[in-house]
C-alpha cells in the first residue's frame, strides 16, 4: 500500500500532455492554449472617438457654456471604418461616430448631447470637457508584443473575444482527452428500472459522467459490464481503444467476482499501483498502456469513487491537457475532523469566507457509504494520519469541487 503523495508522483510520471491541434475560433470554448500569444498590433490600433460627437481643437471651445456657446464650422463627417484625409483647422470641427479614427488636428471629442446636434453646417458647442476627453488613444490598452493569453489557459468567451479582436482565426490548443467510463457489477440497475432483492441503482455511471462534464470534457463512451470475464474484457477493450483515459467503477477489490485487475492485465495495462493508504478509496487502481493511455479503477462505493476522481483523476486530466494542476488551499476547521490513525483521510464538506479567512466544516453524514454527504458540499477536506481528532481551529487542506462555488 502506497501513500497519497506516492500515488500522485506515479501518476504524474506516467502520463503526458496530449498532441497539439489547430482549431478555429468557434471550436475553442474550453480548450487549453498550447502556446503563449502576444499582441501583433496595438489596441486600439488607431486613435479614435469614444462616442458620437464632434472632433475639434479644445482651445477653440475651452470657454464654451450654455449661456455662451461657441459656433464651429462642420467641415467633414467621419464614419466608423473610414479614414479622414482632411485636417481640422481652427474654428472647425468634424462630425464623428464612435470608433471612427480621429482626424489630424483634433484633440478632443464633444458628445453631440452637449451641442446643437448633427445635421447643420455650423454647430454650437454648449460645454467644454477636459482636453483630450472622449478619445481612445492608439496602444493605450495593449502595446505591440504585450502578452495576451498564456499557455495552459483554458479558453472562455473572454479569451476567445481577445483572440478575435487581434485577428486570430484559430489557435493551437491541446487536444481534449477522450474519456471513457465503465461501471461493473451484476447488481446494478439503471435509474427508472425496477429493483428487487439486493439490486441497487447505478449511481457511478451518471456521477462520473457529470463530473467529467464539469471539467469541460464530454465522455466519448459510457458503458456497463456484468461480472462475467468475457463480457468485461470486451467492454474494457472497447473503452481502451477509444479513449486516452478511462475510468472504471466497481470490481476492483479482491472479492471472488472482482475481475477488473486481471482483465486489464490481459489487455496489456501495466499496474502502477493498487491500494492507497487513504480513507475512503483504499482499493484505488492506476495503470497505463505502452502508449501512455491511462486507466483509473475506482472503488464501487460512490463517495469513494467521487473522492478518488477529485483527488487523482482531475489532476491527471489537467496533465493531459497541459493545464496547471487543480489548486489546493488551507482553511480553518469550524468543527472537529475525525482523522484516521494510519491513513490519509478525505471528507466532503463546505468552505466559506468569514472575516477575511477561509473556514470549512465536514458534511454531517460523513461515512463513505452515505451518498447524501455530497449534497451541499463544495469541497474535499483532507488531513494526514493522526491519533487524535483534529479540533476546531486546526488548519487543514481543501480542494474545491469543480462544479461548486465558494459559499
Amino acid at each position: 500500500m502506497i501513500t497519497v503523495q506516492e500515488a500522485h508522483r506515479i501518476i504524474s510520471h506516467s502520463i503526458a500532455a496530449l498532441a497539439v491541434e489547430e482549431l478555429p475560433l468557434d471550436q475553442l470554448q474550453g480548450k487549453v492554449l498550447a502556446a503563449t500569444l502576444a499582441a501583433p498590433f496595438p489596441l486600439p490600433r488607431f486613435t479614435n472617438a469614444a462616442m458620437d460627437g464632434f472632433a475639434l481643437k479644445w482651445d477653440d471651445i475651452r470657454h464654451a457654456s450654455g449661456d455662451s456657446p461657441i459656433p464651429l464650422q462642420v467641415t467633414q463627417k467621419i464614419q466608423a471604418g473610414k479614414l479622414s484625409s482632411l485636417s481640422v483647422a481652427a474654428g472647425c470641427c468634424a462630425e464623428i461616430m464612435t470608433g471612427a479614427p480621429m482626424p489630424e488636428g483634433a484633440d478632443t471629442v464633444v458628445p453631440f448631447e452637449e451641442s446643437s446636434g448633427f445635421g447643420s453646417a455650423v454647430v454650437e458647442i454648449y460645454k467644454a470637457p477636459k482636453q483630450g476627453a472622449n478619445v481612445r488613444y492608439a496602444g493605450e490598452e495593449i502595446r505591440v508584443g504585450d502578452l495576451l493569453l498564456h499557455k495552459g489557459e483554458a479558453l472562455s468567451p473572454s479569451g476567445i473575444a481577445v483572440l478575435a479582436s487581434f485577428g486570430y482565426a484559430s489557435a493551437a490548443v491541446q487536444r481534449t482527452p477522450r474519456v471513457a467510463i465503465v461501471t461493473v457489477g451484476d447488481e446494478l440497475r439503471m435509474p427508472g428500472e425496477e429493483v428487487s432483492g439486493a439490486e441497487i441503482y447505478n449511481c457511478n455511471r451518471f456521477m462520473l459522467q457529470s463530473a467529467c462534464r464539469s471539467l469541460g470534457i464530454e465522455p466519448v463512451g459510457v458503458h456497463h459490464a456484468p461480472d462475467d470475464r468475457a463480457s468485461l474484457r470486451e467492454v474494457l477493450a472497447h473503452a481502451l481503444d477509444h479513449s486516452d483515459l478511462f475510468l472504471t467503477a466497481g470490481g476492483i477489490s479482491s472479492g471472488e467476482y472482482d475481475f477488473v485487475q486481471q482483465e486489464l492485465t490481459a489487455l496489456g495495462i501495466e499496474k502502477k499501483f493498487w491500494n492507497v493508504s487513504q480513507k475512503p478509496g483504499k482499493p484505488l487502481y492506476f495503470g497505463s498502456a505502452s502508449n501512455r493511455k491511462a486507466v483509473f479503477s475506482l472503488p464501487g462505493n460512490p463517495v469513494s469513487a467521487l473522492v478518488c476522481f477529485v483527488e487523482y483523476c482531475m489532476p491527471a486530466l489537467s496533465i493531459l491537457q497541459g493545464k496547471p494542476l487543480p489548486g489546493k488551499f488551507s482553511a480553518l476547521l469550524a468543527s472537529p475532523f475525525p482523522a484516521d490513525k494510519k491513513r490519509h483521510r478525505f471528507l466532503l464538506g463546505t468552505v466559506w469566507t468569514e472575516k477575511g479567512r477561509l473556514h470549512c466544516r465536514i458534511s454531517p453524514k460523513c461515512e463513505s457509504h452515505m451518498i447524501t454527504a455530497v449534497t451541499g458540499a463544495n469541497c474535499l477536506i483532507e488531513a494526514g494520519p493522526s491519533p487524535e481528532i483534529l479540533p476546531e481551529g486546526t488548519e487543514v487542506t481543501c480542494t474545491m469541487l469543480p462544479w461548486a462555488v465558494l459559499h
